[in-house]
């Protein structure tokens, strides 16, 4: 229940982070109400979850950040674009403190006393890349609604998950001491079977740290013709590829 409480909150975070560096200059106040609603959902889901099951008061936090998420929708309709990115950029600190609580929980269901920094970054930038891949392909799916959308919102996304996927290919890299591009967490217990840890192995780096980078430029590259639309297709199966890494990572890590 922990580890899914956790991926909740790094999604939510995601998707709040992605909604404040979105431009509200070239994006419709249309889409950011609508996408709060999707921080609202996985705030209520993982505050419901953590509610006497996850040790501690983790629950208020997603609760808080669902409460925020719903304000903030009200503001978008009302066409308060200020107070609407302050109420994504609340939500996605809120959801953010939750990320950095959940990793000081054990999923054996105690408590640590404090979690190592490096922890909640890495914490933090599994969130971003699932949240920030996401957003880009919800953004470029709104382009169905919105046709004469500049395609520079969509780029700049992109370019943000790209941003978000290379420190944590360097945090992998450094945590295997160079040596075994096979992990990127030295804490990784070693009762995990062999077979199903390579499994693991296999769908963390070759989807999450490989295949996803690839998908995203691809994408990027197709907005040149400019196809929004494909570019969207492509950006579906990025959405695959960061979920199903950053799950295995998840998994590993609780080995």
């Amino acid at each position: 229940m922990t580890m899914l409480v956790d991926f909740l909150c790094r999604f939510g975070f995601g998707i709040a982070l992605g909604l404040v560096l979105t431009p509200s200059a070239l994006v419709p106040p249309g889409f950011f109400r609508v996408n709060l609603l999707v921080v609202m959902g996985l705030g209520t889901f993982a505050a419901l979850l953590a509610h006497g099951a996850v040790p501690g008061s983790l629950w208020i936090l997603p609760a808080a950040a669902a409460v925020v998420a719903w304000i903030g929708t009200v503001l978008w309709l009302a066409h308060r674009i200020r107070a609407g990115v302050g109420a994504c950029a609340l939500a996605a600190a809120l959801l953010a403190v939750a990320v950095a609580v959940a990793a000081t929980v054990v999923p054996g269901g105690g408590a640590e006393v404090a979690a190592a920094p490096l922890t909640v970054i890495r914490h933090l930038l599994s969130g971003a890349i699932v949240g920030l891949t996401v957003h880009a392909m919800l953004l470029g799916h709104w382009y169905l609604n919105a046709p004469g959308m500049r395609v520079d919102a969509l780029r700049r996304m992109i370019d943000v998950a790209l941003l978000a996927w290379l420190p944590q290919l360097l945090l992998a890299i450094v945590a295997a001491g160079g040596a075994r591009l096979l992990s990127d967490s030295s804490a990784v217990a070693p009762a995990i079977h062999s077979a199903t840890a390579s499994s693991l192995w296999a769908l963390r780096w070759l989807a999450g740290l490989v295949g996803l980078p690839v998908l995203l430029w691809m994408s990027r590259k197709t907005l040149d013709i400019p196809n929004t639309q494909s570019a969207t297709g492509i950006l579906y199966v990025a959405c695959l590829a960061a979920i199903v890494g950053e799950l295995a990572a998840q998994l590993l890590a609780a080995g």
